[in-house]
């Protein structure tokens, strides 16, 4: 039998060195071997299905992510997660911190910053972890509105805003905002649109793409709260990804003004929002298949 190298096999099968190796290790490549610290792979082996068939295997996203936190692990995809999606959402809503700082409040619980930074900038980020572990723990539940209240009062709680009388933290706005430029639903009207909304979304019990999609755009059109509205509806989408089984994404910032353009012609256009989301997911796919979880493809309407 001849046999090539992780490297030959990566390249073979268009995946990384770190994915073969994976692979070898897991017994998931019949007939390979190591030597010292090379693997050996049978020329005529395939590429194992990114799927395990073993109805027993939990290694989904949202069970890996459960047990990365709980487990405190650093460098897997929990660690990932909680950086990248509280940097760029942070940075989409006007944080000045940069990737790295991010990371370094994640990763140290320490500031370690020379230059001036807002202190809500700094507030607001490790506020945000502690919302990443909340859509965790409760990404099995159904949505409901004290939880979406409770997001906001942890994302906002000890931030200048939460200083001001008239700021609600963790409750509705009590003065119209808008988005946009575009008028929002006013004050006195946000508990009952709120409640509709939902109703009717909880009714669904089969959800497709463009219901998240959906629930996400007319919850950033009631604006319920006096700011954090994004944040918040970001959080919610990818919470309400992982309880429906589709892979959730990361808008970043070189998709934000596709992003708004999306969230502004939705109900004449949905193909804007539809394939700035899709194009952040294939990216986040790309991120599963490097931790190896896997995930289904299909995003039916």
């Amino acid at each position: 039998m001849k046999y090539i190298s992780v490297a030959q096999a990566a390249k073979l099968w268009g995946i990384s060195e770190r994915s073969v190796r994976n692979y070898c290790a897991q017994g998931r490549i019949p007939d390979a071997f190591l030597t010292g610290k090379t693997w050996s792979i049978p020329e005529t082996a395939t590429k194992p299905d990114r799927v395990n068939k073993n109805k027993e295997d939990k290694r989904d996203l949202l069970s890996v992510l459960k047990a990365e936190k709980a487990s405190k692990i650093h460098g897997g995809i929990y660690h990932k997660i909680q950086i990248d999606l509280t940097y760029n959402s942070n940075h989409i809503e006007g944080s000045q911190l940069t990737h790295d700082q991010t990371r370094y409040i994640f990763e140290t619980n320490t500031i370690g910053i020379t230059e001036s930074v807002k202190v809500d900038d700094i507030v607001e980020t490790a506020n945000h972890f502690k919302c990443i572990d909340m859509i965790i723990d409760s990404a099995s539940y159904a949505l409901s509105e004290s939880f979406i209240k409770q997001l906001h009062l942890v994302l906002k709680s000890g931030t200048t805003d939460s200083r001001l009388d008239w700021f609600a933290v963790g409750d509705y706005k009590k003065i119209p905002n808008e988005v946009g430029g575009k008028d929002t639903v006013a004050p006195e009207d946000v508990a009952k649109e709120m409640k509709k909304l939902i109703a009717e979304y909880n009714r669904t019990k089969e959800k497709s793409f463009d219901d998240l999609l959906d629930f996400h755009y007319r919850f950033e059109s009631i604006h319920p709260f006096q700011d954090g509205n994004g944040r918040v509806g970001r959080l919610i989408l990818f919470k309400e990804c992982m309880r429906n089984g589709i892979v959730p994404f990361i808008i970043t910032d070189d998709l934000k003004m596709f992003y708004y353009r999306g969230l502004k012609n939705w109900k004449d256009e949905r193909g804007y929002l539809r394939d700035t989301c899709l194009t952040a997911q294939d990216r986040f796919k790309a991120v599963l298949d490097y931790f190896m979880i896997p995930y289904s493809d299909d995003n039916s309407d």
